[in-house]
């Protein structure tokens, strides 16, 4: 008989490049054990930035507007996260015209693609195509080419887009959230229970899993 898997939330926002970083320290974690089959992952709904308008924001300005930074450290940022990216092998393109999106409509295809097994698939896509790529994922007929690279039905996403319910959806799940006390991202809780927030090590991840399976996997 096989054991459960452990259930993993990544409460995470297309936009935040922490969020890139700490997925790809879990994933070595479970790959340097071999916990691939013995974990399911599911992403959830924060948005950063949720009045950002169609037209987006130059990043470099909203980091100041939002964060108070001068553009010396918000330089600085860009680079310490080009050269984190590097280190984990994901590519950001940072430009002085790169834009911030709004993120509601990439959320409501994640909760599509997970109802028919490829959320991961299309989160990895969608940081990819923003990050890397410097695409406006706020625009619906680039979220479909996203999606329909990574085997997502084109009508099914159209019809989840344009679903209220879909967006009222979102708005539940990102208050549920903020009622238990999570106020960033990311935050990966492991078997609903405990919670690691912010972009950890490789270590910190691979402590809080083996806390849940090493035990198991020597059985």
């Amino acid at each position: 008989m096989s054991n459960p898997k452990l259930k993993i939330d990544i409460i995470s926002d297309v936009v935040c490049p922490w969020c890139v970083i700490g997925i790809k320290h879990l994933k070595d974690a479970v790959v340097k054990n071999n916990w691939q089959d013995r974990i399911d992952i599911e992403w959830y709904p924060f948005e950063l930035n949720p009045d950002m308008p169609p037209e987006g924001e130059n990043l470099r300005d909203h980091i100041i507007r939002k964060y108070g930074a001068t553009p010396e450290e918000s330089a600085e940022n860009r680079q310490r996260l080009i050269e984190f990216g590097q280190s984990v092998g994901f590519e950001f393109n940072f430009t002085d015209d790169f834009r911030i999106y709004n993120t509601r409509q990439c959320h409501i295809l994640l909760d599509y693609a997970h109802s028919v097994g490829l959320q991961t698939q299309l989160k990895i896509a969608l940081f990819t195509a923003y990050f890397t790529e410097g695409k406006n994922i706020s625009d619906i007929d680039v979220l479909i080419n996203i999606g329909e690279g990574v085997g997502l039905d084109v009508d099914e996403m159209i019809a989840y887009l344009h679903d209220t319910a879909e967006h009222d959806k979102i708005d539940v799940i990102e208050d549920q959230w903020r009622e238990m006390g999570i106020s960033g991202v990311p935050t990966v809780v492991f078997n609903n229970e405990q919670a690691l927030t912010g972009a950890q090590s490789v270590e910190s991840y691979e402590e809080m899993l083996k806390h849940y399976l090493q035990d198991e996997t020597q059985n």
